[in-house]
């Protein structure tokens, strides 16, 4: 299973993981594999992990490089090569394993990376019972459709009126783009 938490900035999604993930992990919750989509990578650090040696945005920002110097042997796939680099950074723990996304570096377009980056983690998420991914705020990962292979979508909100605009829109761009999620959420 999927569970992904959206929802403008600052409302509490990066809390929320943290807490469903204390509770999962007491459960004994057989394994989690937690994704932190947020560019800023705060959720490493309330799990107790300060310091994450790479993430996807600095592997990605190096094979971006690499296309763009030439330097990919043509017997190799990129998708293979990010999916090699993916499990070199995955962190370990004894209650679950924690892929941070980061941000991408440098300038440009990262569509075809971003494409492989979906395929290889929906490839990922199916090796563990449950995957929470602690997305970014805004609504970038639903046209993206990094998202298509969620099972549940939890929204987190405030009490503003900017946070329910959001999570309609949450909601209508996920409708828009053909994303179904099996069940939807709504936490304020």
């Amino acid at each position: 299973m999927v569970l992904a938490i959206s929802g403008k900035g600052g409302v509490g999604k990066t809390t929320l993981a943290t807490l469903m993930l204390k509770i999962l992990t007491e459960k004994k919750q057989k394994s989690i594999l937690v994704i932190d989509a947020n560019p800023d990578s705060n959720l490493s650090n309330l799990l107790g992990i300060p310091t994450v040696k790479k993430t996807v945005g600095n592997i990605t920002g190096e094979l971006k490089k690499s296309l763009e110097k030439g330097e990919i042997p043509p017997n190799v796939t990129k998708k293979d090569i990010l999916e090699y680099r993916i499990f070199e950074i995955l962190e370990e723990t004894p209650n679950f394993d924690l892929l941070v996304m980061g941000r991408s570096e440098g300038e440009g377009c990262y569509c075809l990376v971003n494409k492989l980056l979906a395929d290889i983690i929906d490839t990922l998420s199916k090796n563990y019972d449950l995957a929470l991914m602690d997305e970014h705020a805004g609504l970038e990962h639903l046209s993206r459709r990094t998202d298509r292979d969620v099972d549940v979508m939890i929204i987190v909100t405030d009490p503003s009126s900017m946070g329910f605009q959001t999570a309609r829109r949450i909601k209508e761009l996920a409708k828009e783009v053909h994303i179904e999620f099996k069940k939807i959420y709504l936490v304020g």
